[in-house]
């Protein structure tokens, strides 16, 4: 699908649903200047593999369901004093 930057600016919502099924090519002054696709696509062309998940936020790494990023573990007891830095 292609539309142009104002098309895309008075119907981003549009152009999101348009992306689940292919990439959308914007264009500017009727040349083409950027594509937008879903995340998975994205992945899928830049060569992400399961295992070389590459996350841009704490977040994103936090909601991955990936069966690598499920596990048991148990987080030590701090038995320490914290004490905190003293400035001046």
């Amino acid at each position: 699908m292609i539309m142009s930057s104002r098309q895309f600016n008075q119907d981003t919502g549009g152009a999101k649903k348009a992306a689940k099924k292919e990439p959308v090519v914007i264009t500017t002054r009727g040349q083409p200047s950027h594509v937008l696709m879903t995340m998975e696509e994205y992945d899928r062309l830049k060569g992400n593999r399961t295992g070389d998940r590459e996350f841009h936020s704490l977040a994103g790494a936090l909601r991955d369901n990936s069966l690598e990023a499920d596990f048991e573990f148990d987080i030590p007891e701090f038995k320490g004093v914290f004490k905190g830095h003293e400035f001046g």
